[in-house]
């Protein structure tokens, strides 16, 4: 009598990308609540604000910790657990994972390892600020998080400078004055919105132009909360007057921008001549060094 080898077969669990309110709790959907409620377990970006969500809900789950920069140590052991038959909620500190998070990197291995990977959606503070923004929806460019360091943000500025949709940053709450400044110097003065603190008590819009926004913001003793920056895109060349180009140049300079490299840029950008526009900075220059 022939002797059968017995194959046990598992079938793989399913990773829930789990969308979770930005600030207001209430923002949360059933459907992400049973998600959170079913898994077998929960990787948190932040293991504390993870579990402070679970309690509100009464839901009793293993957290496993999952953040940058160590998610690359962590895909593993998770992707371990799927490949168990384990269903794992994915879930950020607030808003949806993956979106300039961490989040999308196991989500990329979880398919690689034949997971199915499945979005919950729900909050997002880029969807959301775009909204309410009062700025055109139809063609938007999402750039995320901008490098910190000024020369770097400011190449990555550039590469953005001459699309016409409309461009949507997040931004540290102690680098926004800074963002904003220098947005306005590659970019020229344009509409921009600034949200904070989304759907939390505090929230709030303050919407005019990039260096308005700035000069409010560095009024105050500090900015808090977490901030999305919305601005206008790109307009036609013919659209950028001598005046305009002046403010754009002046803005560009007070941020601490070389002069020949604003010369260029304001010139690609309105069509002006750049041996005049780089004139205008040399009588900038000398009025700043005679006051």
């Amino acid at each position: 009598m022939a002797v059968l080898d017995l194959v046990v077969v598992v079938m793989a669990g399913t990773l829930y990308v789990v969308a979770t309110p930005l600030g207001n709790l209430e923002d949360l959907s059933r459907r992400a609540e049973r998600a959170l409620a079913e898994v077998d377990v929960v990787a948190a970006e932040d293991t504390r604000r993870g579990r402070e969500l679970l309690n509100w809900l009464g839901i009793k789950k293993p957290l496993v910790s999952y953040y940058e920069p160590r998610e690359e140590e962590a895909i593993p052991g998770i992707i371990k657990r799927l490949l168990a038959g384990e269903n794992v909620a994915l879930i950020t500190d607030g808003g949806t994972p993956a979106v300039s998070d961490p989040g999308y990197r196991l989500a990329r291995a979880a398919l690689e390892a034949g997971v199915r990977v499945t979005p919950v959606p729900g909050p997002s503070a880029f969807a959301a600020a775009l909204s309410a923004a009062g700025l055109p929806t139809d063609r938007v460019t999402f750039a995320g998080f901008l490098p910190p360091k000024q020369k770097a943000r400011r190449e990555a500025l550039a590469e953005l400078a001459d699309r016409r949709d409309t461009l949507v940053f997040y931004e540290s709450p102690r680098r926004t004055v800074e963002f904003l400044r220098d947005a306005a110097g590659v970019l020229g003065d344009r509409e921009a919105a600034v949200f904070r603190e989304l759907t939390k008590l505090h929230e709030e819009l303050l919407r005019g132009s990039l260096l308005e926004i700035a000069s409010e913001l560095d009024s105050r003793p500090e900015v808090k909360g977490e901030v999305t920056v919305l601005i206008q895109g790109a307009g036609e060349k013919a659209e950028v007057s001598e005046e305009e180009a002046r403010k754009m140049l002046a803005a560009a300079l007070a941020a601490g921008r070389p002069l020949k490299e604003a010369a260029a840029e304001i010139a690609r950008l309105s069509g002006l001549p750049r041996k005049e526009i780089y004139a205008w900075g040399l009588e900038i220059k000398s009025r700043a060094s005679s006051d």
